[in-house]
């Protein structure tokens, strides 16, 4: 039997983010301008931005 890679064994966790506003932060995906973009929106302000960390 094969041994894991080192990079199959280490343990993930799932980060959350939460707005000022008290709601959870998603990231969403938009197409803009011919370009794919990552944006993170506030599910309950819907306040965006471009990455998560930017909501504190």
């Amino acid at each position: 039997m094969a041994q894991a890679s080192k990079n199959s064994r280490t343990s993930s966790a799932t980060q959350r983010f939460y707005c000022s506003c008290g709601g959870e932060v998603k990231m969403k995906t938009v197409f803009e301008n011919g370009k794919v973009k990552n944006m993170a929106e506030c599910e309950k302000c819907k306040r965006l931005a471009r990455r998560p960390s930017d909501f504190r």
